[in-house]
């Protein structure tokens, strides 16, 4: 699912077709947040959370790439000790391959597969960049955004961007924090949020404290969780969100695919290097060059002198 090699292309898109009659009935979550807000040891409380309930629980989680080797730890299972153990979880781990959006390329036709193979809960750990990791938000029901309370980050609420896609606000490690600075954190964060406008279901986000390491707040987490699916779903709402991100995820396949048939056109190939060339020495502006290399696509013809 993961190679770019055509002939993997065309096999996993086959793989795909015969899978989405399977699946659908899952719970799809989103889990970003800062670096070293402990979102990975949260995914392994929460998740042995919905295993006691029952559930079989797919976790995705994104690492990010080196921007100098290309490389990736992918190192999270070795952060979810329980999880990693149980017959009833799937973890994935999977480098970002330098797209932005906090989620790795491949990583909505992962959930596809993984709900056709039985897993009713996923969860998706993004990167954790910042306010720009936005793509998880069209490929799950609900986004829980990691906090920590004292961090300043309880005043980025009047910011655009990721908090107004958080559906959930869980302030982490809440065993290490005084009383005091959980409930100034609490109510500057509802503060905030009631500047943002409602989200497409009509609500705002709801705060929750939460401690993987005692396990305070995660049963309370889990079950509002569950809540909200069940209002989405009895709705409708969670129908007609995801028939939104289909679409998103047409046109992010089409874009995929225009750029690799563009990158593979053997008149774009030639003309490519001189292009780079020219733009690297100021000869041609990048959006020049750019609109050259399209026409030579699109028309199929020779490279300009």
């Amino acid at each position: 699912m993961e190679s770019e090699r055509p002939g993997d292309r065309t096999l996993a898109n086959t793989l795909i077709e015969q899978c989405l009659p399977l699946g659908g009935r899952s719970l799809r979550i989103g889990i970003t947040g800062i670096p070293g807000v402990g979102k990975s040891t949260l995914i392994d409380a929460l998740g042995m959370e919905l295993i006691d309930r029952g559930h079989r629980v797919a976790v995705l989680a994104v690492d990010p790439s080196s921007a100098r080797s290309g490389g990736s730890i992918l190192g999270d299972k070795t952060r979810m000790e329980r999880l990693s153990l149980s017959d009833a979880a799937f973890i994935r781990p999977t480098a970002t391959g330098g797209d932005l959006g906090g989620v790795a390329r491949r990583t909505r036709e992962t959930i596809a597969l993984c709900e056709a193979a039985g897993f009713d809960r996923i969860l998706v750990e993004t990167v954790g960049v910042g306010q720009s990791e936005l793509e998880v938000d069209r490929m799950t029901d609900l986004t829980l955004l990691l906090m920590i309370a004292g961090a300043g980050d309880e005043l980025q609420g009047i910011k655009r961007g990721i908090m107004e896609a958080a559906d959930l606000i869980a302030l982490t490690k809440g065993d290490t924090d005084t009383d005091n600075k959980g409930r100034a954190a609490v109510n500057d964060l509802r503060n905030a949020i009631a500047l943002l406008p409602p989200r497409s279901s009509g609500r705002q986000p709801e705060v929750l404290v939460t401690s993987a390491i005692t396990g305070q707040g995660i049963t309370g987490l889990c079950d509002r969780l569950e809540q909200l699916f069940a209002a989405d779903t009895g709705s409708g709402h969670i129908r007609h969100r995801r028939q939104e991100q289909d679409l998103h995820w047409l046109r992010r396949s089409m874009q995929d695919g225009l750029m690799r048939a563009l990158q593979n056109d053997h008149g774009v190939q030639s003309a490519w290097a001189r292009l780079e060339m020219d733009v690297r020495e100021g000869r041609r502006s990048p959006s020049s060059a750019a609109e050259e290399l399209i026409t030579l696509f699109r028309t199929g013809g020779a490279p300009l002198p």
